[in-house]
């Protein structure tokens, strides 16, 4: 229905019109991405204002992933019954009054809410802007376009944190929120201008409510799960209860939509090797990204002591980085073989986790931001390599479905990556900051000189001699978890590079054969059986 509307534009704007759509395409992107992750270095500044612990405040970036994540499914059945213009104009609106909600805010559960209300324009946004950059950029310059659609895709959220933290030293919280508005007005001005309309008078189709319902219970519950399990403890009734629906609501969604004619989630895309090996390596994809925007600027500023400004710039050189990479990693994919640009960017991004386990409290910034751009020049190569391969793999008629599937893969990736990053990281704190308190006992003869060395400076300081083992045992407490946490975060950047080198096994599925054309519609019997499913539905 979209296509009458593109061909009436490229007549209005000439050739011209691809760039104009790629500007309003990176745009809207980038104005949603970037509050993805701006957030992340004003979680410790929030925490300290509402008063609450990591275990509430991750919420503010795995909320919005996770709303984001069930979005993405939407999208099909919004593009065809509304078009692609009324969607992202739509999306936009609920973006906006998200960001307003978050921004304007006194509590944290409706500073969360609105963050799910972006979450939710973001995730409509996503793609649609992927599938509209398909159709108007030829076969033999679709790895071109997904280089593109990558820049704003990636490099948003790795500049987000820059930009919040400029925002944080420099006013306060509250514009990390505001900040996209601007630019989400713009991108709406020039969605207006050039984004296809629906066309024809085709009835609506119909909406799968019940699998958007399993959908949202299994997300919501396996999240909780995840989370109340630190807090209330694995083996408490409740997080047994969260995890049961969960199991029970997955199953349940697998099933349904497998029977049912209209599903929001269609499951026999997965039948296509390629790209079913496609979005679980894009999944582990959503998990390093999403986990690493959100672990690097906590560890800098925890550990290092870091401001957010700091933080942010740390982020930079990795930003500029892919965002000079990524169109040529494009450009590669339309001529080298997919497999091997994908194995060798999963392999330095793994690199660059490993490299992280030697971080400490003394690391200098430009070797921190060395180890970033590594893993960053590998991604440069996946992600537009990655996205192209799963597309070309389906016939046109499946490509909207697929990149709702794709995307949905790699938010689904990150909301669990970033939720199970914030577990790791509170249960290895606990099991290190357990190990070296019981290292500190009398007969420690470290403990004791240190111990004195503290009782001596306190003196210096003027403090009453009564008071000089309880101060010191304090600061040695406080010492101790500061220890136990940096290593933490170690542990945390090995499980990062491990997913990472296990993401190349799926990886080596994308080969292709020699002589084998990538054209849609042609990528074995795995779209034919689709598009009989499709239509007999």
């Amino acid at each position: 229905m979209q296509d009458a509307a593109i061909k009436i534009l490229f007549e209005r704007y000439g050739p011209k019109y691809r760039a104009f759509v790629t500007f309003t395409v990176i745009l809207g992107i980038v104005s949603m991405l970037l509050n993805a992750t701006m957030i992340n270095v004003a979680i410790p500044v929030i925490m300290g204002a509402f008063g609450v612990g990591q275990d509430t405040a991750h919420w503010l970036a795995t909320g919005y992933i996770a709303s984001m994540t069930v979005a993405m499914l939407l999208n099909d059945w919004f593009v065809r019954s509304f078009g692609m213009r009324a969607t992202y104009l739509g999306a936009m609106a609920i973006f906006a009054i998200g960001a307003f909600m978050g921004g304007l805010s006194s509590d944290i559960n409706v500073m969360i809410t609105g963050r799910v209300l972006q979450g939710l324009g973001a995730g409509l946004v996503q793609p649609l802007s992927m599938v509209l950059m398909f159709q108007v950029f030829p076969i033999n310059q679709r790895g071109k376009a997904m280089g593109l659609f990558g820049v704003g895709v990636v490099v948003a959220p790795t500049m987000g944190p820059t930009i919040g933290g400029l925002l944080l030293d420099g006013f306060n919280w509250h514009y990390v929120f505001f900040a996209s508005v601007p630019v989400a007005a713009l991108g709406s001005i020039l969605a207006w201008l050039f984004m296809p309309w629906r066309t024809g008078n085709d009835p609506k189709p119909a909406f799968d409510w019940t699998g958007l319902t399993l959908l949202v219970v299994f997300v919501c519950s396996g999240l909780i799960g995840l989370s109340s399990g630190q807090r209330e403890g694995w083996h408490a009734p409740i997080v047994s209860v969260y995890f049961s629906i969960f199991f029970v609501s997955f199953v349940a969604f697998l099933w349904w939509e497998w029977r049912t004619s209209e599903p929001i989630l269609q499951l026999r895309l997965f039948l296509n090797k390629q790209f079913a090996a496609a979005a679980v390596v894009r999944m582990a994809l959503g998990a390093g990204l999403y986990g690493t925007t959100y672990l690097i600027p906590l560890f800098v500023q925890t550990v290092q002591g870091y401001s957010p400004t700091r933080s942010g710039l740390l982020m930079v050189p990795a930003g500029l980085t892919m965002m000079m990479l990524m169109p040529i990693g494009g450009r590669l994919a339309d001529k080298l073989p997919r497999h091997w640009l994908i194995l060798g960017g999963l392999c330095a991004f793994a690199l660059s986790s490993m490299l992280m386990t030697g971080a400490h409290t003394d690391t200098p910034f430009w070797t921190f931001a060395m180890w970033l751009v590594i893993g960053r020049i590998g991604l440069a190569f996946v992600i537009p390599t990655i996205n192209a391969t799963a597309l070309h793999s389906l016939p046109s008629h499946l490509v909207s479905q697929g990149s709702g599937a794709v995307n949905f893969m790699r938010q689904m990736g990150g909301a669990m990556g970033v939720n199970l990053i914030a577990v790791a990281l509170e249960h290895r704190t606990a099991v290190f900051s357990q190990a070296l308190a019981g290292s500190q006992t009398p007969d420690n003869v470290l403990t004791q000189e240190l111990m004195q060395g503290l009782s001596s400076l306190l003196s210096q300081l003027g403090w009453p001699v009564e008071m000089h083992p309880i101060a010191a045992l304090q600061m040695l407490g406080t010492s101790l978890y500061a220890q136990a946490n940096m290593l933490a975060f170690r542990d945390v950047f090995l499980f990062l590079g491990v997913v990472y080198f296990i993401a190349m096994v799926p990886a080596t599925l994308l080969r292709i054969p020699k002589g084998a054309a990538v054209v849609p519609g042609r990528a074995g019997g795995g779209p034919r059986a689709m598009g009989k499913a499709r239509s007999s539905g």
